[in-house]
C-alpha cells in the first residue's frame, strides 16, 4: 500500500482536476451538448488547464525557479498560482460563461478564490496541500452537481470522499505535507466550493 499511495499524488495532481472535473460534468448533462461541443469545451480546458501550465512549469524549472512539479516550497509556488489565477479568470470570463455552462462556471470559480487563498498563504510562508485542495474542492462540486440533477446517486459523492482520503494519505505517506498542511488544503478547496454552490443548487 505504501508504493501504491504515492501514484495517487500524480494522477490526481491538481493540474488534471479541471480536465476530470470538467469530463464528470459533460457526463452528467450529455444531453445537453452536442458531442462538437463536448469536444470544443475538453479541447479548450486541456489547453488552458495543461497544456498551459506544464509549457510554464518547464520554462520555470529551465530558468531554476522551480524544481519539481509537486512544487515542495513555498517560495517556488507564487508564480504558478498566479499563472493559475489568470487562467481561471480567462476561462470564466471567455470560455466557461455563466449563461452556457452555470455548473461548471461555478466550479471555475470556485477553484479560482481557491488559489488566491493559495497564493496568500504562500505569501504569508503558509503551506497549504493543493493536492487536498483540489480534489477536495472537486468532492464539493460532485456532490453538488448530484444534488442539482437529482442524480440519485450516492457512489460519484463517496468515491470522491475516499478519493480525498486517499490523496491526503498519499501526500502525508511522502511527507510532502504535515497534518496542519493537508487541513489548511482542505478548507482551502472546501469553502469557496461550498459558498459558490448555493449560487447554483
Amino acid at each position: 500500500m505504501k508504493k501504491i499511495l504515492p501514484l495517487f499524488s500524480y494522477i490526481l495532481h491538481p493540474i488534471f482536476i479541471s480536465m476530470y472535473a470538467t469530463l464528470f460534468y459533460l457526463f452528467c448533462k450529455e444531453d445537453a451538448f452536442t458531442n462538437q461541443e463536448k469536444y470544443f469545451v475538453l479541447f479548450q480546458i486541456l489547453i488552458i488547464t495543461v497544456l498551459v501550465p506544464i509549457l510554464f512549469f518547464l520554462l520555470l524549472k529551465s530558468t531554476g525557479h522551480v524544481t519539481s512539479i509537486m512544487v515542495h516550497e513555498t517560495s517556488q509556488r507564487k508564480i504558478p498560482l498566479i499563472l493559475q489565477c489568470f487562467l481561471y479568470i480567462l476561462l470564466v470570463k471567455r470560455s466557461i460563461i455563466v449563461t452556457r455552462y452555470p455548473e461548471l462556471h461555478f466550479f471555475f470559480l470556485g477553484a479560482l478564490f481557491t488559489t488566491i487563498l493559495a497564493l496568500v498563504c504562500s505569501l504569508f510562508k503558509i503551506k497549504a496541500s493543493l493536492h487536498v485542495a483540489a480534489i477536495s474542492g472537486f468532492a464539493i462540486f460532485v456532490i453538488g452537481l448530484n444534488m442539482h440533477l437529482q442524480m440519485q446517486n450516492p457512489y460519484w459523492p463517496a468515491l470522491l470522499i475516499l478519493l480525498t482520503g486517499i490523496v491526503a494519505s498519499s501526500r502525508l505517506e511522502m511527507q510532502a505535507h504535515t497534518p496542519k498542511e493537508i487541513l489548511i488544503g482542505l478548507f482551502i478547496g472546501v469553502l469557496p466550493q461550498i459558498l459558490f454552490v448555493f449560487l447554483w443548487l
